[in-house]
């Protein structure tokens, strides 16, 4: 998103690429963990971002992912589990950490099993999942998955570097299989409901295909933004 001490060696930013592309300032109203890919929401002046902000910090913005993950979950469900504090740029190192109320609902959207020997299984099971965080933590979705036992495929701080390289070598896929493809909140100077979505990338989707789930009806056929009266 912006320069932060997390990854010092990177050159390109969001913030700075939409400023430099539009030719004005912007604020950035919230982030995505380095890797997750789609729906990045920016205000054009801090009255907005102020606004937007404080929907956030009060959970009133429904934000839906979609993320490949390993095995077969069940069809739904909601994963109460409390996280703790990650070390941050702000200095933060884990010190009297107090985990914090943390919450995902999920649904499953597809399966496959595919003949491909991964540890000790002589096939492997992925599923897609459309995720959904009813809270804000610093990698909630990646560390929720995790605690289920079906982390996301691509994830190299807490997922499995078997499943990742399998995906590495069979499909060319170097990437972490999670994307916002879907954002709704209140704009903020008429209250109106906005609902942003937008599809997987072309490297998301090109795993989909080799995943069989090119056909799905669930996946959004474009971008798009809908203001509702």
């Amino acid at each position: 998103m912006h320069r932060t001490n997390l990854d010092r060696h990177e050159t390109r930013f969001a913030v700075q690429l939409l400023r430099d592309r539009i030719g004005q300032p912007v604020w950035p109203v919230h982030r995505l963990d380095k890797g997750t890919s789609g729906i990045l929401l920016f205000a054009l002046d801090p009255e907005a971002a102020a606004d937007l902000g404080r929907q956030f910090e009060r959970g009133e913005v429904a934000k839906t992912y979609w993320a490949v993950v390993r095995g077969h979950p069940q069809e739904a469900g909601e994963i109460d589990h409390p996280l703790g504090r990650m070390p941050d740029e702000y200095g933060y190192r884990g010190s009297n950490d107090v985990p914090q109320p943390a919450i995902t609902r999920y649904r499953r959207l597809a399966t496959v099993e595919l003949p491909f020997c991964v540890d000790r299984y002589p096939t492997s099971r992925y599923a897609l999942l459309e995720l959904t965080p009813l809270t804000g933590r610093r990698h909630q979705l990646r560390r929720h998955m995790k605690h289920i036992a079906h982390p996301i495929v691509g994830d190299a701080s807490h997922g499995k570097g078997r499943h990742n390289r399998l995906f590495q070598d069979k499909f060319g896929c170097h990437r972490l299989l999670l994307a916002a493809v879907r954002l709704a909140f209140r704009h903020p100077d008429d209250g109106r409901p906005v609902v942003i979505s937008a599809p997987p990338g072309p490297d998301f989707a090109d795993c989909l295909r080799h995943l069989g789930w090119d056909n799905l009806t669930v996946i959004p056929a474009q971008a798009g933004i809908q203001l509702i009266d």
